[in-house]
């Protein structure tokens, strides 16, 4: 079986690393065209020039700022006329703390990043994955189901993640939209 997304965009966020360009690599070998999005303006653009050519386009933004993602949304549209996936891939998990020894700022940044880059994706990207009759990939994680020591904050986004997803694919099935979220376990990447 052979996969040829030419002529399908694929925006995914946490693009510069791990799961986030790995599946940039894949779907931009499978012909897709790629938008990149992450912080890590370095990182993002040593992957785009690996990547190279017209399909690619690199945005440097935080996925917790609605008007950032809406803006990575809208420039993906405008470059390759349309959008036909989203790969909600941001997270972190730092800094791993006891909830008793958690700092609620860097606890709501979590949130902020993991939960609500989630719904900013899917909320930006609705009208253009509506006309494309596209999918929205949330990455959740096994963490979401399972409870680890010093994880609260994770756990908890991830397991909010897994809920938002399912709540996406019953109320934007009906319309057109595929909404899915995989959980993955444990992965070899620097976070």
């Amino acid at each position: 079986m052979t996969i040829n997304l030419s002529n399908q965009t694929v925006l995914i966020t946490g693009a510069s690393k791990g799961i986030g360009a790995a599946a940039a690599e894949v779907l931009h070998g499978l012909g897709a065209n790629v938008v990149l999005m992450a912080r890590g303006q370095a990182a993002l653009a040593a992957l785009s020039a690996k990547l190279g050519g017209e399909r690619v386009l690199a945005i440097t933004g935080d996925v917790g700022d609605y008007g950032v993602v809406k803006d990575a949304v809208d420039q993906a549209v405008a470059t390759f006329g349309g959008l036909d996936v989203v790969v909600n891939n941001a997270g972190v998990i730092d800094p791993v703390a006891r909830l008793e020894d958690s700092d609620p700022t860097a606890w709501a940044k979590v949130v902020e990043i993991n939960l609500m880059g989630v719904y900013n994706g899917m909320h930006a990207a609705f009208e253009p994955l509506k006309a494309s009759g596209g999918t929205i990939i949330n990455i959740s994680s096994g963490a979401a189901l399972n409870a680890l020591e010093g994880w609260s904050h994770y756990c908890a986004t991830k397991a909010a993640v897994l809920s938002l997803t399912r709540s996406g694919h019953k109320e934007w099935g009906p319309l057109g939209i595929t909404v899915v979220g995989l959980s993955p376990g444990t992965v070899a990447t620097d976070m």
